[in-house]
Formats: structure tokens, sequence, C-alpha cells
């Protein structure tokens, strides 16, 4: 099934229930998942199973028996888990909202408690608190995903030598283009009636100023010869570049 042929089921959160279709065995499943997912396996499905997260029929055998409801919901597991590295309490907190069950999708976005961040991101305590410290991610009781994209970017650019020290420029250019886009929407936004019209154009600017910055970006680290492209005339091909990172006041 190509990503195409898939159940609009499979665009959103699946809740149980679903088109009918004749239920299948725990092979065929892994045989559909296994294209997006290699590492699924027969332990994985019932490990989630055991989590509460599914819940297929049991054949009078005792074989489980899987709807495409549930095929769906686990490839959304799947996916949450790869993509978002979000914790199965929150994955099944989604499902959960999604079906009726929760107090609401919006509540349960992702309401990471503190450990629950550090354990998807790979994080340390002491990278959460800089970030904190400098602004990058607000201190709270449970943490969105905004927060946990941050502080995946930041474990990601550790590996560089950057710091959160280093990233406050990256966090006052933000303000600065949120300064702006806040200049530009005022009027509408100071407007009786709907906000949906300020809404709109703060998205739109938004957008417009995100795709220049990056545009910026790319093009200064072309000048530098540091962005990927046709090398330089005179430069050896097939000659990898190591990236110079920012060094500590320790030089490391």
């Amino acid at each position: 099934m190509t990503g195409g042929d898939r159940p609009a089921l499979a665009r959103g959160i699946p809740a149980r229930g679903g088109p009918a279709r004749a239920l299948v065995g725990i092979g065929q499943v892994l045989e559909e998942l296994r294209q997006d997912f290699p590492d699924v396996s027969p332990s994985k499905i019932r490990f989630l199973e055991a989590e509460g997260l599914i819940a297929p029929e049991r054949a009078s055998s005792g074989y489980r028996r899987f709807a495409v409801a549930d095929i769906e919901r686990l490839r959304f597991i799947l996916t949450a888990q790869r993509d978002e590295y979000l914790p199965l309490r929150v994955i099944k907190e989604r499902l959960d909202a999604a079906s009726g069950d929760g107090a609401g999708a919006a509540a349960s976005a992702a309401a990471l408690t503190r450990s629950e961040l550090l354990e998807a991101t790979g994080a340390d305590e002491a990278l959460l608190a800089e970030l904190e410290d400098y602004g990058l991610v607000r201190h709270a009781r449970t943490y969105g995903t905004e927060a946990l994209t941050v502080v995946r970017c930041a474990v990601a650019v550790r590996e560089y030598g950057i710091q959160p020290r280093h990233l406050r420029a990256v966090k006052a250019a933000a303000d600065r283009e949120i300064s702006l886009v806040e200049q530009v929407v005022a009027p509408l936004a100071r407007q009786k009636g709907s906000r949906e019209p300020a809404l709109r154009a703060a998205r739109d600017v938004a957008g417009h100023i995100a795709r220049l910055h990056a545009t910026l970006v790319e093009d200064g680290l072309t000048d530098a010869g540091l962005a990927s492209g046709p090398p330089a005339a005179g430069t050896p091909h097939n000659v990898p570049r190591e990236p110079a990172g920012l060094r500590s006041a320790s030089g490391r």
C-alpha cells in the first residue's frame, strides 16, 4: 500500500472503529507496516497491546485479529515515536482524546513532564536548565511540542560545539521578527469583530519572513563556500568539509 492509497485515517489521529474490512492476522499487519517501519516486530505489537494502545480482537483460537483501524492506530503510534520521540503516555492521551476518551486533543497535544522531555530528546538536566536560563524554553510543569523541537535542535547542534549561550543570537533574531510581525498586524488586531484577518495576516507575514531568513542564511553560506552545491572552481571533488563549530572558552 502506497502513501497515496492509505485511508484518510492515516493522515490524522485514528480512533477505534472505522471502515469495515476483513480482519487480518499479525503477519499481514507486519507486511503492511514494514514498508514504512522496517524494525516493527510481533513483540513490539504485543507490547503496545499490553500498554493499552491497541486492542485487537481475538479469534476463538486465541490469535490476534486486526481491523483497518487497528493498523492505522499502529501506524500513528509508530510515526509519533519515530518522528516526535513522544513517550507512550502522551501518544495514548492523543489517541484517547481523538476517540472521546480524554480531556481533549488540545490539552494533550504534547504535555510532557520534565523527565519525559529529557528522555524524549536525549538532553540532560544541565542543557535544559541553560535553555531555560537563556529564554529558549519556558520553565513549566509540562512542556509542549515547541519545547520538544527546541531541545532536540539544541541537542543536535551541541555535537558541533554550539551551546545554549550561542543560541541567544537566534532567540534575539526571532524576537525581532516577532516584533515586526506584531507591528504590521497591529491595525488589524485593533479592529472590532473577528480576529481572523489579523491571524491570517500574521501567519502570512511570518511565513514570508521565515523564507527570507532561510534564503539569506543559505546565500551567506554559499558565499562562504559552506552550502551544498557545485564546488567552487579549483576545489577538489569528494573532499568532505569538517564543520567548523564554535569553540568554548576552554578551546574545546
